[in-house]
């Protein structure tokens, strides 16, 4: 049985969480097997979480036509699952979450059904919304399941946020890290103070 504050202790205390990629086979169709083989692989080597439905996983997946973002979720979760009866450890499963709020809700309540210890909240495709909106949207998936959120900066399709904007995150309860990717290193001071 999956241990969720053991997990969050693992993640409290650092690791590493590799992004899943996704496996197709040469027609371009989902590879369950060689997506589980994969999992083991990340889980044999050490680390101490996954993360789905993230970075190379993230876009197509949602999409409709290919609908395969409960399938993929679901074979990672299994695969963790199976790994931490096997070895006795406690694994991090982190879950993507996008979209507008009620797409949020709905892949959140999807990832906290599934077993998942938090989700990874990623602001693309949103930089319509003012920060107030952003951080509202974060206080009703952290309702759910705990957030870790993320800082898609301006290199790589993201925006530029305010200090004050993560220093209100970081006040959200169940907000509980945040994933940055560093092309910046002055926005990401922000984010770091």
């Amino acid at each position: 049985m999956h241990d969720h504050v053991k997990a969050m202790k693992v993640l409290a205390q650092g690791t590493v969480i590799p992004a899943t990629p996704l496996a197709l086979d040469a027609q371009r169709n989902f590879d369950e097997r060689t997506q589980r083989l994969l999992m083991r692989y990340y889980l044999n080597c050490g680390v101490g979480g996954i993360a789905t439905a993230v970075h190379s996983t993230q876009f197509s997946i949602r999409d409709p036509k290919i609908n395969l973002f409960e399938r993929v979720a679901t074979v990672v979760k299994e695969e963790i699952e199976l790994f931490e009866q096997q070895k006795e450890k406690s694994i991090v499963g982190v879950c993507g979450v996008c979209g507008p709020i009620e797409q949020a809700l709905g892949e959140a309540e999807l990832a906290k059904r599934l077993g998942y210890d938090a989700v990874l909240l990623s602001p693309g495709g949103l930089n319509h919304l003012s920060e107030d909106e952003m951080l509202e949207r974060t206080r009703q998936v952290a309702a759910v399941i705990p957030v870790i959120g993320f800082y898609l900066q301006r290199a790589v399709g993201g925006r530029l946020f305010s200090y004050d904007y993560w220093q209100s995150l970081c006040e959200i309860e169940g907000v509980v890290a945040i994933k940055c990717a560093s092309f910046n290193r002055y926005t990401t001071l922000d984010v770091a103070r």
